[in-house]
């Protein structure tokens, strides 16, 4: 087989995706421009190396189960100018909340945002690293419901205690909500109760805090959730005009102005 043999099976053995022809051609480069050790190992492992990054980062923004993929450089800042605190939400996309294992809640009306600043957040955690998983609260009571139903409700709440950083969306919107709402409060509690202090949580609601303990039907532990889930909390409060709405309405006049 020969030392050039030896050098690709070895790298094969470690994992290490260099083929035959790469390996040649930066021994070649070597030789031309009389490279040093760090420089020729450098250009031999910087491309494998980027290749298993990105899809480390791929497979954590599947494993996310995002609605949309987006982030925050695509976000319009100018509609609702002055109800967004711009500066605190670039500041949640560094992720520093994540490391501090503290919480996010995003309240305001519907069309405001507030998902995609959700999912934006959760990319950018996701490109540093961070394991991610975004889910509806409906989605999250349909899985619940369906792991009590299987017995599996406690692997459930392992599995969601390991991400580093849950998104919960529409808390309050769905009809599913509602019809759960018997035991939202218990499954909310747990789940809160395993992740409060080891890991982050995110979450957009259009309902205020005071109007949840009625939401979730049951006072004592719906106040336990929201004293967990607040508790050091990062809590933005986004007015103004529905993004969907505006859309709405542009799109009859942009097809009146088409036919014109």
């Amino acid at each position: 087989m020969g030392l050039h043999g030896d050098v690709t099976q070895a790298l094969r053995t470690l994992g290490v995706a260099v083929t035959p022809e790469a390996l040649d051609a930066v021994l070649s480069a070597a030789e031309k421009q009389s490279l040093s050790h760090l420089e020729f190992l450098h250009r031999l492992l910087a491309g494998p190396a980027e290749a298993r990054l990105q899809r480390a980062l791929e497979r954590r923004i599947r494993d996310a189960k995002f609605r949309e993929q987006t982030t925050l450089e695509w976000f319009d800042w100018e509609f609702n100018a002055k109800g967004l605190d711009r500066r605190t939400i670039e500041q949640l996309a560094t992720c520093d909340f994540v490391r501090r294992h503290e919480n996010v809640i995003f309240v305001g009306q519907t069309g405001l945002g507030k998902s995609r600043i959700l999912q934006a957040v959760g990319h950018a955690a996701c490109v540093q690293g961070y394991r991610v998983r975004y889910a509806t609260s409906a989605k999250l009571l349909q899985e619940f419901t369906a792991a009590l139903a299987d017995g599996t409700f406690n692997h459930m709440i392992d599995e969601y205690a390991r991400v580093d950083l849950l998104l919960i969306d529409e808390f309050g919107f769905d009809r599913l909500e509602r019809e759960a709402r018997a035991q939202a409060s218990t499954f909310y509690y747990r789940l809160l109760d395993v992740r409060t202090g080891r890991r982050s949580t995110a979450l957009a609601t259009n309902i205020d805090f005071a109007a949840w303990a009625d939401y979730l039907g049951d006072p004592p532990l719906a106040a336990a959730f929201l004293d967990r889930l607040v508790d050091g909390a990062v809590i933005l409060k986004l007015t103004g005009r529905s993004y969907r709405a505006h859309r709405a309405r542009r799109a009859p006049e942009a097809d009146q102005a088409d036919r014109t």
